[in-house]
């Protein structure tokens, strides 16, 4: 039978959970055995007793006799080492910027699959833990934005006088812009987005907000990767957009980015120039500061103050929603561990693309062909 340990997640201010109850009860139902940390669910609002209520065992370590370990946060060396070698691994891994993590997990035989790598194709998106929380993202975005802004966001008739509402322009609609665009509206604010990839006009159209057209050079015209992300752009098409969007943002009270290129340092579209001509009182929420932020003036995790203007530096928006994103993460691996475990064994068929692409680490060695183009191993 085999046995998944869910640990408890030790960065500071994760507070999701890899594996909730619910999920607990369906791996149950497929022939395995699930030892769960202690508390390990507290931050997301489960707790011992619910998992234990599904079947799950409640132990001091989930890692020491685990064939599988499933966490959200990529492993630390000290959680490395507690896995037994030939163990299975699920998480987040993000290879391209860890290879030191990735060359631990190789040394000591980890098969690690990253949740990061599933390829966007149809028959992955129940797998899609990127898009879930990315949604969740783009949503939590919309409301920092709003509780660091001076104003009202929907229009409001008083008897003192008529509210204009906020003007909120997005920047990237992906997965995150979108559910960024949708929650502005709902709060009735104005909404324009910006995305180079004039293939999602329809569906910024579609949730009620403009969409900022952007001239592109020639070499530009499909600015999009076949994984269906923004490609980098060409540094005459980088001029163009600099300018547009210098006018857009020079005018919007709450700017949210979002752009991102896997692999890569998060594009620049905002400099300190457009920062100046902010009015007082704006607000940049920078969703990419993670990977160094799609504004110049962006510190990752901190709230920078430059020109009256408030920049948010987020660096984990899914963990301040943390039952729900722990739900879909969850959710999101019961789909990647229904494709690999079949009647209670393990079974990995390289055969199958989603597999192929997901397998970051295999019996030592690099697996996935995109991690190991993105390690420069191809």
């Amino acid at each position: 039978m085999v046995l998944v340990g869910v640990p408890k997640e030790t960065v500071q201010g994760e507070f999701r959970v890899a594996v909730n109850p619910d999920v607990a009860a369906q791996l149950i139902k497929m022939g395995v055995q699930i030892q769960v940390e202690k508390n390990a669910g507290i931050a997301s609002y489960f707790t011992d007793q619910a998992y234990e209520n599904a079947g799950a065992t409640i132990v001091s370590d989930a890692y020491k006799d685990a064939d599988v370990i499933i966490k959200v946060q990529k492993p630390g060396t000290d959680e490395i080492k507690k896995m037994k070698s030939g163990a299975m691994l699920i998480s987040f891994l993000w290879a391209a910027q860890n290879r030191d993590t990735v060359d631990q997990l190789n040394a000591q035989k980890i098969t690690a699959l990253g949740m990061e790598a599933i390829p966007r194709i149809t028959r992955a998106q129940k797998m899609d833990a990127l898009s879930s929380m990315s949604s969740i993202a783009g949503y939590k975005s919309v409301l920092m934005g709003a509780d660091a802004l001076g104003k009202y966001l929907p229009m409001m008739m008083t008897a003192a006088g008529t509210i204009a509402p906020a003007k909120i322009l997005i920047l990237g609609a992906g997965v995150a812009g979108l559910q960024a665009i949708a929650t502005a509206r709902r709060l009735g604010a104005v909404v324009e987005a910006f995305d180079v990839r004039p293939a999602v006009k329809e569906q910024v159209e579609s949730l009620g907000a403009k969409f900022v057209d952007v001239p592109l050079a020639e070499e530009d015209q499909n600015a999009e990767t076949k994984g269906g992300y923004a490609k980098e752009l060409s540094e005459a098409s980088k001029q163009l957009q600099r300018e547009a969007i210098h006018k857009h943002v020079k005018a919007a009270d709450i700017v949210i980015t979002t752009a991102l290129i896997p692999g890569r340092p998060a594009p620049k579209l905002i400099s300190a120039a457009m920062v100046a001509d902010m009015n007082p009182g704006s607000v940049i929420v920078d969703l990419a500061a993670e990977q160094g932020g799609n504004c110049e003036l962006t510190k990752p995790g901190e709230t920078a103050m430059v020109n009256n203007v408030r920049i948010l530096g987020p660096t984990n928006l899914p963990a301040l929603v943390p039952l729900h994103a722990s739900q879909l993460f969850a959710k999101n691996v019961l789909a990647l561990l229904q494709l690999i475990i079949k009647d209670g064994n393990i079974t990995l068929d390289f055969e199958d693309e989603i597999i192929e692409q997901t397998t970051v680490t295999y019996q030592g060695q690099v697996h996935s062909p995109t991690v190991k183009a993105l390690l420069g191993l191809s």
